[in-house]
């Protein structure tokens, strides 16, 4: 991970700490080029925490849009997941 990346995870980890208290509801947002592989990677990280997954495909359908409303433990978890679902091709977190 390089320094950026890493200084934007802490600072996100800072905030959410600041205004959070933990466990707590979490809305992820995420583009995605619209390949079915793409969406299944996504909702396979959130699998089995009872998320609640909503996808929109985009008006070309060329990407779609995932908002996933999930229970988080703590800011750690969350950026966690960031960083999981990174490895997706084309990925854009919101």
């Amino acid at each position: 991970m390089d320094k950026n990346t890493q200084e934007f995870y802490d600072r996100l980890k800072v905030e959410l700490d600041l205004s959070t208290t933990w466990p707590a509801l979490y809305l992820f947002k995420f583009i995605v080029p619209s390949l079915q592989d793409n969406i299944e990677r996504v909702e396979q990280a959130f699998d089995c925490m009872g998320a609640v997954i909503k996808t929109t495909k985009s008006k070309t359908g060329k990407f779609t849009s995932i908002s996933v409303d999930v229970q988080m433990k703590d800011s750690q978890e969350i950026i966690e997941k960031y960083i999981e679902v990174s490895s997706i091709e084309g990925i854009i977190s919101l």
